[in-house]
This record gives structure tokens, sequence and C-alpha cells, in this order.
């Protein structure tokens, strides 16, 4: 089917949408990919490049090479991830600082719906998808519960957390900002953003590319041959992360980040009656009911073009 421009701006938007779920700790644009219906064809799109593509581009020239490559996709949805994912990196900075309760909210409910739109999606279940969601669940809530590293802004450590925190962003549930958080990776890339270092920005991007090349095609070859048993693992994925975005948390212990301001290290869900000073309790349900529908607008709007 031939896609008009309208298509295309629309899947801008999907990438704005994922973007900016990538630029919060705990939230997966490969979620926003998957509900929205273009996760399988971003996944394709990605690891069909390869040799024989670029083969195609010098024996049959650029416009088959481009047709070949789904360039028009892949130009229309990076061009939403990029713009967004640089921008929201900022506000989604400020908001975790000073309306934590309320942006985790919104994620939660985004999250909280998600599972029911990816897990409907599995036809036949069995032992091996229920030990895969399983599975998928202790992975992603094990990962959740990790500790923060310290802080590190070498190049060949960008390059590598680039490559690993791509991979994550990638799946449904686990999120590519949490993974850089846990790799101490975070604040260099943020600060990277700030200040226009266009050198650490292309060592983290080169490093992105690399394992975004690698595993899309680990990704294609799971969906292929086990597609019911992956749909399970991602939806064990999703489920394991609840806990990474809920609201109401408590501060286990502190460290002094770089610039010497203390900040917390560990932190644990506890129940919001629990919670010392404001829970900010209506205000949350009411943003977390926002994101479960907003998922909701996303499925049918995914649906429609499937």
């Amino acid at each position: 089917m031939q896609r008009r421009f309208l298509d295309y701006l629309i899947i801008s938007f999907k990438g704005i949408a994922m973007g900016a779920a990538d630029a919060v700790p705990g939230v997966s644009g490969g979620t926003i990919a998957f509900i929205s219906g273009i996760y399988e064809e971003l996944i394709n799109t990605i690891s069909n490049v390869n040799k024989s593509l670029f083969k195609t581009l010098l024996n049959k020239g650029f416009k088959v090479f481009w047709k070949q490559l789904n360039g028009h996709f892949l130009v229309a949805l990076l061009l939403g991830i990029v713009l967004s994912f640089v921008s929201f990196m900022k506000l989604a900075k400020y908001l975790l600082e000073h309306h934590p309760i309320l942006i985790w909210s919104f994620f939660f409910g985004l999250i909280l719906a998600s599972i029911f739109f990816v897990g409907k999606q599995i036809t036949k279940w069995n032992l091996a998808t229920l030990l895969a969601l399983l599975i998928g669940t202790a992975l992603a809530f094990y990962i959740s519960k990790l500790p923060s590293m310290a802080t590190n802004g070498s190049s060949w450590f960008l390059f590598l957390a680039g490559a690993i925190a791509i991979c994550a962003m990638i799946l449904p549930g686990i999120s590519g900002a949490f993974i850089l958080v846990v790799l101490g990776a975070y604040k260099s890339l943020s600060d990277a953003i700030d200040q226009w270092d266009f050198k650490k920005l292309m060592v983290f991007i080169c490093g992105a590319i690399v394992g975004l090349l690698s595993f899309s095609h680990i990704l294609k070859w799971l969906f292929k041959h086990y597609h019911n048993i992956t749909l399970a693992l991602l939806t064990g994925f999703i489920i394991g992360s609840l806990n990474t975005v809920w609201p109401w948390k408590n501060t286990v212990s502190w460290h002094t980040n770089s610039k010497g301001k203390i900040v917390p290290f560990l932190q644990e869900s506890i129940s919001p009656f629990n919670f010392e000073g404001n829970n900010q309790l209506l205000f949350a349900i009411i943003l977390l009911i926002l994101g479960f529908l907003t998922i909701f607008i996303l499925e049918k709007i995914g649906s429609k073009k499937n």
C-alpha cells in the first residue's frame, strides 16, 4: 500500500511519542511503537540494513536502495524520535526533580494499559509462553531494583552505554533511559545535550547504531520463529517495569553526585498512604487515568493503520 504524506506525518508523531517516552528513566519507547502498530515494521526495517542493501545501492541505484531500506518510514520516525528526545529530556529532568509523583503517575497508567494491549496479541497460551512471561517479569523487576553506578563520561563507556541502552529502548517494558541511569551514563548524556558536546553525542550515537543493527536481527529471528513466546517475554518485561514507575517511593540511601549534590541512591516502592509529605493522590489518579487512555488512543490509531 502506497503511503501518503499524512501517513508519514502520523509516523513522525508516533516517533515523537517514542522519543518522549525514552527520555524518561522507566518508560520504553518500544512500548509506544508496539501499541501504535509499527513495532514489527521497525524491527524488520532496521534488520534489513546489511551488506546486500549496500550492494543494491551500487548495482541498482539509489531509488531501489531507498525503497528496499523503507527510507521514508525510517526518516519520518527518526525525525520525530530525535526532535522529541532532545527537547523532552530537559523537560523530563525538570518534571522528575519538581513533580515526580505526577509524571510517574501518568507513565504508570500508560504502562498498565500497555500490558493488556501487548498481552492480547498472544494467540496461544501454553507452558512455554507462561514461563516466558514469568522470566520477562522477573528480569525486568530485577533490573528495576539495581542501584545506579557512578557517573562515567569516557568515550569508550558512552559507546558501550549507547549500544546497551538502544537495545532496551526497542524492547517494550525495558527503559533505555533507565538503563542509562543504572550504568551511570544518563547524566553524562543529558549534560552533553545541554552543552551541545558533539564529540560525546557522536560517540553515543555510533554505539547506539552498532547495538541497534546487531540486536534487531535477533528480535526479527525471534518474532519469525517464536512469535508467541517473544510476545509473552515482552509482556513480562512490561509487567516487571511497573516497579520502576511506581509514583510513591521511599529513599533508602543517598549519595553525592559529581556536582557535590546529595541525591537518592536506592529507593523502594511504598503505599501512597505511607508517603511522607503531600502524596498528591487525587491528581496522581487523574494523570494515571490519562496515561491509561493515551494507550487506548494510540492502539486505536495503530489498529486502523494495520
